[in-house]
């Protein structure tokens, strides 16, 4: 029993540590002029920037919705999704009491992403659906070294989500099998994939401002029944960062930037 203890103490100990030094990480600064489309990592072309960057702009002209693109070599010893949740916070993404936002990271040199969405997405892009685009649109692309083709089809199916336009293709669809077993063995997998993310999202928030298990899970389901959240951030950074965030090029309009939006975790992660 004591050694359980001692395990929970040190195990609570190390994740206010970990919080303090993700707060404490050199992010990477909010772009100046503001972009949307942020290339630290140097794997897309202008061409490529270019053409998502007027893309996401006319969207947020249009709907208000902010979906922001973020890549980064690596995250370093922390895991991406509180990384890209420092990133969002500190930046802004979305605007402020509505938390329109949402950010696509990837950690290049890591193979890791994730999608991080504020409070106002989350009922277009819940976690399960983040999980699948992530899983189904952007890891085939990534493995094939296509990261513009990847984030192209993405944002263009949160897009739609977003705006209640979206049909699944061929893709997504089932065979036609005319056993119910599928169909049985589908739901349920979908219903396990969604507690999944949902338990997954309670911990990260736990651990993310250091309470219990149980006190997220409340926190959370008051904030999701609320359909939105302004919560402050102290997740603090900016540092000299490399990189290819300033080039030419862009919209015509020009993107006008943050508008203060935060976000509870929502979102999902994965690899490729």
């Amino acid at each position: 029993m004591l050694k359980k203890k001692l395990s929970c103490m040190v195990a609570l100990f190390l994740t206010m540590l970990f919080t303090h030094l993700v707060s404490a990480q050199e992010l990477p600064p909010k772009p100046n002029p503001p972009k949307l489309v942020n290339d630290f990592a140097g794997v897309l072309s202008a061409e490529q920037r270019d053409a998502l960057e007027n893309k996401l702009v006319a969207f947020n002209d249009s709907t208000s919705t902010q979906i922001a693109i973020v890549l980064i070599q690596s995250t370093g010893i922390y895991p991406v999704d509180d990384y890209a949740i420092a990133l969002y916070r500190d930046w802004g993404i979305g605007q402020k009491g509505k938390d329109n936002g949402a950010l696509i990271l990837a950690a290049m040199s890591d193979r890791r992403m994730t999608i991080i969405t504020g409070y106002g997405l989350e009922g277009s892009l819940p976690d399960a659906i983040c999980k699948r685009i992530i899983e189904l649109v952007i890891k085939p692309e990534f493995k094939e070294q296509n990261y513009y083709e990847g984030l192209d089809a993405a944002t263009t199916e949160m897009m739609q989500r977003v705006k209640g336009e979206f049909t699944a293709d061929e893709s997504y669809s089932s065979n036609g099998q005319d056993s119910i077993l599928p169909a049985i063995l589908m739901v349920l997998a979908i219903f396990f994939l969604i507690f999944s993310v949902r338990i997954a999202r309670v911990r990260r928030y736990a651990r993310l401002n250091s309470i219990g298990f149980w006190t997220a899970w409340t926190l959370l389901n008051a904030a999701d029944r609320a359909n939105r959240g302004n919560r402050g951030s102290n997740w603090g950074g900016g540092s000299s960062w490399g990189g290819d965030s300033s080039w030419g090029g862009g919209s015509s309009g020009g993107f006008g930037g943050f508008g203060g939006g935060s976000t509870g975790g929502g979102g999902a992660s994965g690899g490729w």
